[in-house]
């Protein structure tokens, strides 16, 4: 069959933003390929990646603006849409003021067209109200690593470092279905004779491969770290030159992880002594280790604490700041590190200036042209902006995200949202939040669209266009540039990404992540380059920074700062009423709220619906047999769904994976509470009862 020219881009999934040529063919459709020349996968993809083409197909995705009439959403052309917004959005901000208009964004967004929703938001609507679904990811991950390090980079150091150093704890993360090309690293490192710990409530693909797993109670990985520590301290194995050198605060920090003897920690995560002296033995015998966080320990209403207590475990013995070593989390989204860096997140202007700095606000308005006491200050978080929509926010903006499938509290948020005054959403299908939507425009995907991301290494990615959208469809840029024109800013919003980037680097210039020293072409002619880039007075090209804090930690002293932190309970501990814990997470065949992968038939095929996963004993005790309805009730709600029976699951727990809606919808029964720094809410950890409902079917 006669093709086109393939262009090389990468995946529009996770992190990993895997490499993949992109070769429209001539008799219709895309095809999808290898492109072993990109280091992170090496050619390999994973299902979605593989399928990720199937999503462009007008079949599947919005291809026009639909207005609500009557109750139900119609076709209507792009002025009438664009109008429509602008109107009511302007209407709300006179009637109410500037902060009763939302903006919610994605980490899946570009850096170009999450610069511009964050510009957008505070220049043309002059709202505080903008959060981004980000922060359900990694910001725990984030308030720790600045904590200690000054600096908030999801991994360090690149993932060929992995198989090349002796140990590696991974905590909370199955990315054998959740990443699988990057498993090659680990494979590798065991391979090379190096070990793997894995720590989970389940016995995943993951844990499979390790050599030690560890099975805590979910909710308890702040205690385990600190019983970890605990005996780090006790048998002599801390590196007392490292810590007096490079680290402050660990006379608070020993004292309270001494606080934490074995037999306590064993009680409170079910973890028995004999495998935490075991864990310390692996990770302390090699040279150089890491410890690697995802989800897991991030997603609770501890989770900067518990993150930071596995960094105090890289401090004490030597492992932050040296080769083959380090702390690092597993960014989840596909722009995730990208999406906070450049001014989605409610308290950050773009290259994590903070917005209630006066010199990073200065800055950013100088490059904007605007006066920086315009610029409004920080708003609310994620789950907080959700909750107060229909009250004290009227009219939200929602670009590439799902909050109906993928919020904590899952139907309090859908009221909240069918409580607005007004709701546009700019998205490539019509998703579940989409449906309630008042206006609704179609947007290009990444195979439409030329723009950048980072992916978990800290690498800055090109992502080429390869083929043009259907006819009706638009990119999210020339959004925000058509609102912002009927909103009386004519000028500032581009629709041209390498222009909206090449402001981007000015706004970064600097900054703790500078983009400043980066380019289009030099994306495009390397494998990506690793950020922080700053532009070289000389001219010459700076080589990017693949490997962070060999010299110092980005703290103004230099040093690294442990955290004196003790253990706390989950917000919600079982009970009478509630006796079991639930956690949640993802299959591999689907991705987040399932919103693009749902309407993928292969990859339905392999997960065609949500699944509670239930310990035999748990099972036998409730009558419960393979394939039969069972329901989960928390203190929110209830969630129905097939069982499934296993023994690589907890007794005193279950899991559902949360990318289905409906009755099946996970995060009907998750808990909203909220890390007191990083405003995460608690997804890995709530209380729940189980009954059988029905056979099966």
């Amino acid at each position: 069959m006669e093709t086109i020219a393939s262009t090389p881009t990468h995946c529009p999934y996770c992190a990993l933003q895997c490499g993949m040529n992109l070769t429209p063919l001539a008799a219709g459709g895309v095809e999808v390929t290898e492109r072993p020349d990109f280091p992170v996968n090496r050619g390999a993809l994973c299902g979605k990646g593989r399928t990720a083409a199937a999503v462009l197909s007008p079949a599947v995705r919005l291809t026009s603006p639909l207005v609500r009439s009557g109750g139900r959403l119609v076709e209507a052309s792009w002025p009438a849409a664009l109008d429509l917004i602008a109107e009511r959005l302007g209407s709300t901000r006179e009637a109410y003021g500037a902060d009763a208009l939302g903006v919610f964004g994605g980490g899946g967004l570009t850096h170009e067209k999450a610069y511009a929703l964050g510009k957008f938001a505070r220049v043309v609507l002059g709202t505080s109200q903008i959060d981004y679904n980000g922060r359900f990811c990694m910001s725990s991950a984030a308030a720790a690593g600045t904590r200690a390090f000054g600096l908030d980079r999801g991994l360090p150091f690149p993932l060929e470092d992995i198989p090349k150093t002796g140990c590696v704890i991974l905590v909370g993360s199955n990315l054998a279905e959740t990443m699988p090309p990057s498993l090659r690293f680990f494979s590798e490192l065991r391979e090379n004779g190096g070990t793997l710990i894995v720590v989970d409530p389940r016995r995943t693909k993951t844990a499979e491969q390790a050599d030690l797993h560890l099975a805590p109670r979910p909710g308890t990985d702040l205690a385990l770290a600190l019983g970890l520590l605990h005996l780090v301290v006790a048998e002599g194995r801390t590196d007392e030159e490292y810590i007096r050198e490079r680290t402050t605060g660990w006379a608070e920090t020993r004292a309270a992880a001494m606080a934490h003897w074995p037999e306590q920690v064993e009680r409170i995560t079910g973890v028995s002594v004999a495998r935490l002296r075991e864990a310390v033995r692996l990770f302390c015998a090699p040279r150089a280790a890491m410890v690697l966080t995802a989800r897991g320990p991030e997603q609770q209403s501890k989770g900067t604490d518990t993150v930071g207590a596995w960094i105090n475990l890289c401090l004490a013995t030597g492992r932050a700041g040296r080769p083959l070593s380090g702390y690092g989390s597993l960014t989840g989204q596909g722009n995730g590190q990208g999406g906070r860096e450049h001014g989605q997140k409610a308290d950050q202007l773009p290259g994590y200036r903070k917005l209630d700095d006066p010199a990073a606000r200065a800055h950013v308005a100088g490059v904007w042209g605007v006066d920086p006491d315009a610029l409004p200050g920080p708003g609310r978080s994620a789950y907080e902006l959700l909750d107060a929509l229909g009250t004290d926010v009227r009219a939200l903006l929602l670009m590439g995200s799902n909050p109906v499938v993928s919020a904590p509290h899952a139907a309090h948020i859908e009221e909240r949202l069918r409580s607005l005054d007004f709701l546009a959403v700019a998205d490539v299908v019509l998703s579940e939040t989409a449906e309630l939507a008042d206006v609704v425009l179609p947007v290009t995907q990444w195979a439409e669209e030329t723009g950048t991301t980072t992916g978990l290494e800290g690498r800055v990615l090109l992502r080429r266009r390869a083929l043009a959208p259907p006819p009706g469809v638009h990119g999210d840029l020339y959004v925000l540039h058509e609102l912002s024109a009927r909103l009386g800013v004519e000028k500032g919003f581009p629709t041209d990404p390498e222009e909206v980037f090449e402001e981007l680097r000015r706004a970064s210039e600097g900054d703790p992540a500078d983009y400043s020293g980066i380019t289009y072409r030099r994306l495009a002619e390397e494998t990506g380059v690793f950020w922080p880039c700053p532009e070289s007075p000389d001219g010459a090209a700076h080589p990017g920074t693949p490997r962070l804090f060999l010299d110092r930690f980005a703290t103004p002293d230099g040093r690294a700062r442990f955290a004196a932190v003790t253990h706390r309970a989950t917000a919600e501990e079982p009970d009478a009423d509630y006796p079991l814990l639930l956690t949640t997470g993802r299959v591999v065949a689907q991705y987040q709220s399932g919103a693009q992968t749902r309407r993928v038939a292969e990859l339905n095929a392999a997960a065609p619906g949500p699944f509670v996963e239930l310990h035999p004993r748990l099972a036998a005790r409730i009558g419960a047999a393979e394939g039969d309805a069972v329901t989960l009730t928390s203190r929110r709600g209830r969630a129905t769904a097939p069982a499934r029976i296993t023994s690589a699951i907890r007794p005193d727990t279950v899991f559902m994976p949360f990318h289905w809606p409906g009755e099946g919808r996970a995060n009907t029964l998750t808990n909203p509470a909220l890390d007191p720094t990083s405003r995460m809410p608690e997804f890995k950890s709530c209380a729940v009862r189980v009954e059988v409902v029905g056979p099966a079917q």
